[in-house]
């Protein structure tokens, strides 16, 4: 049915691509798995070259100024359809995904860079281009090898059991533009409706991007007095988001959040009066004297990494036969075993060759001590527990990671660098090395771990629209590599360039949260000053009643993690894809209808995510049309409230005009 060569059209995705398969059925993808179809050209390996640059220097400044790093394979598959139908290329599907493909290593690249390396200028502290170009590249070339052995477990073995949210956009982005027709123009009507209204906020501000329940005087009241507050990040995308992760999950990510909000803060509120001094690490301020915001980042946060780190450890645990069969895969046949391949396998279920990880990964040990040995500590002893940091972390969390971003479209890879540093630190500490060059040593280590599950959890997703597709995985997997050599050699150099403009510090300079937030946890740490050990076990300990009773813990503690905002327009997109997919009694009518809504949804995630990238290069050259005065008023925000209202309007009446069968 969904066969591709010269003479047919692409008719879309099988039925059976987001739901999970009745026994003894199959998946067959858009492409062929039977037809060799064009992939990996010098046009496709080019042009995903152009956009890795491009994206990276694009992210990288985003990131630093604003803390968010926009997902770049969206845009970039929107710009891959666009060089296509603008050439007149015929079936360059598979081109376009490794356009994507390669690209994309730019975003994921970038948010390992700059969560980390800024802090040492922060600190004071000398970096030089080869210390973050090398922290970058390795990191990211890790991500790689370690994730391939789980492509198979999460794409094909748990499909229709993960949303995979910012997979689903892409793919379905990539799929309407190749078959044109009523579905690519309803993509781009609700790309245009999701872009336009995500950048009059960025822009134009006509609208506050944030409602609270501040703007009502019971509201602000209750703010101050119980530390209770609601707020709703109104923009497009993020709504789009929550449609397509679906009701139970994005229901388990406000739980997470709800409960940070409306249980652990007014009940830490409630105990304010009686103190009279600052209570837990780095706080200056005592609890009554905070915001509810305040208090979410002193003491919610850390909970939520706690919750993070121990969701991580029992997903470890649960997946361990997994983990056992991809090492014995890799050594078995690293091993030379003729036996390796018995049968040849379909171009769309081949791996790299487990040999191939096997050697890359002692490959990749080897030049990391050697960076470590005569790039970073000059110590032997040091090299060799800074390697040890990095491949048992990075190998433990890269499940966490595919995981996060297969439930949610969000890697907590701050979070999970934030506890590497934390264990990064006392480690190094304890085998004699502190002060400046500990900072140095603990910074870079974080680095290449942030890179590598940064990577893991981005290339999960390019490996998932591949496997809807019908894309080669070995030829993606080849391919990232060199995408992520050009992303890391571009990240590098803007940093440096970054630091050297702005800098970090001081008036004017870009204010790089999460790089910030780093330093100011190593400072301590490589000074003899505690960490929130209690708050990352409180965390630690509700992850494991969560999965004592079946909550998906791992979920639950990114809402707590996520600030508050960021996580109810997911629960109202999910809320909403539940309306759509259940009035009618017809089950064809319900899918036909969700189906509908996952393309209007993912017309949002890309519109926002492409104009996104427009505002920030006009803001870049100085472009801004926002008055922070109108921006930050209460009737800018009910204002917002308002438009929120008629987008979510829009998303449910277009979803409901689906019908079973139609074009």
């Amino acid at each position: 049915m969904s066969e591709h060569n010269d003479n047919e059209r692409v008719i879309g995705l099988p039925e059976n691509a987001y739901r999970e398969l009745k026994p003894g059925e199959e998946y067959n993808p858009v492409m062929s798995p039977l037809k060799i179809v064009p992939e990996v050209t010098l046009y496709s390996v080019l042009w995903g070259l152009l956009m890795a640059i491009i994206f990276s220097a694009a992210a990288a400044y985003l990131g630093l100024k604003i803390g968010q790093v926009f997902e770049a394979a969206i845009p970039i598959a929107i710009i891959a359809i666009g060089i296509s139908a603008l050439t007149k290329r015929k079936n360059a599907l598979g081109e376009n995904i490794i356009i994507q493909s390669i690209g994309s290593s730019s975003g994921v690249i970038v948010a390992g860079a700059i969560f980390t390396l800024p802090a040492l200028y922060i600190l004071n502290l000398e970096a030089h281009f080869y210390q973050v170009f090398f922290s970058s590249l390795l990191g990211g070339v890790l991500g790689i090898l370690f994730l391939i052995p789980f492509r198979k477990y999460f794409v094909q073995d748990m499909h229709g059991q993960y949303p995979f949210p910012e997979a689903t956009a892409t793919t379905e982005v990539l799929i309407s533009g190749e078959k044109g027709g009523k579905q690519a123009k309803l993509l781009l009507i609700s790309g245009l409706v999701g872009g336009i209204y995500d950048f009059i906020i960025a822009t134009f501000g006509w609208w506050s991007e944030v409602f609270t329940t501040r703007v009502i005087p019971f509201g602000a009241t209750l703010a101050n007095k119980a530390k209770m507050v609601f707020q709703i990040n109104v923009g497009a995308a993020i709504v789009g988001l929550g449609y397509i992760i679906g009701l139970k999950y994005a229901a388990i990510i406000c739980a997470g959040s709800f409960v940070g909000w409306f249980v652990f803060i007014p009940f830490l509120n409630y105990f304010a009066e009686g103190m009279a001094s600052p209570v837990g690490t780095n706080a200056l301020l005592l609890i009554g004297d905070m915001s509810a915001e305040e208090i979410f980042s002193h003491y919610i946060r850390p909970i939520g990494i706690g919750g993070i780190a121990m969701a991580g450890i029992i997903g470890i645990i649960r997946s361990w036969n997994i983990i056992k069969q991809a090492v014995g895969l890799a050594v078995s046949e690293t091993v030379g075993r003729k036996g390796g391949a018995t049968k040849e396998e379909l171009r769309t279920r081949r791996d790299l060759p487990m040999k191939i990880i096997g050697f890359g990964l002692i490959a990749a040990a080897l030049l990391i001590f050697i960076f470590f040995q005569f790039g970073v500590v000059h110590n032997l002893t040091h090299a060799l527990v800074g390697l040890g940091i990095v491949m048992i972390i990075a190998f433990l969390f890269t499940t966490v990671a595919a995981n996060a971003i297969a439930i949610v479209g969000t890697n907590p890879v701050s979070g999970m660098t934030l506890m590497t540093l934390i264990i990064a630190s006392i480690i190094l500490a304890s085998v004699g090395l502190s002060g400046e060059s500990g900072m140095v040593a603990a910074l870079i280590i974080g680095g290449v771990v942030c890179t590598a599950l940064s990577m893991a959890g981005g290339f999960i997703t390019d490996l998932k629209i591949g496997y809807w597709l019908g894309s080669s995985p070995y030829k993606q997997q080849s391919w990232k590599f060199l995408g992520t050599l050009v992303a890391a050699a571009t990240v590098g150099g803007v940093i440096i360039l970054l630091n050297k403009t702005y800098g970090f510090t001081g008036e004017g300079a870009l204010v790089a949260p999460q790089a910030n937030a780093m330093a100011a946890v190593i400072e301590p740490m490589m000074s003899g000053k505690p960490a929130p050990w209690l708050l990352y076990t409180a965390g630690a300990m509700l992850s494991l009643i969560l999965t004592m009773i079946n909550v998906p813990a791992l979920a639950f503690s990114l809402g707590m993690f996520i600030p508050l905002h960021l996580n109810t327009p997911l629960l109202v997109g999910g809320i909403i894809a539940h309306i759509v997919a259940t009035r009618s009694k017809d089950a064809k009518v319900n899918q036909a209808r969700r189906e509908r809504g996952t393309l209007i949804a993912s017309g949002f995630i890309a519109g926002g995510a492409l104009m996104g990238v427009v505002s920030a290069i006009l803001k870049f050259g100085g472009i801004n049309f926002v008055n922070p005065e109108w921006f930050a008023s209460n009737a800018a925000q009910i204002l917002g409230l308002g438009m929120f209202l008629v987008i979510c309007a829009y998303l449910a009446l277009e979803s409901l005009r689906g019908k079973p069968d139609a074009e």
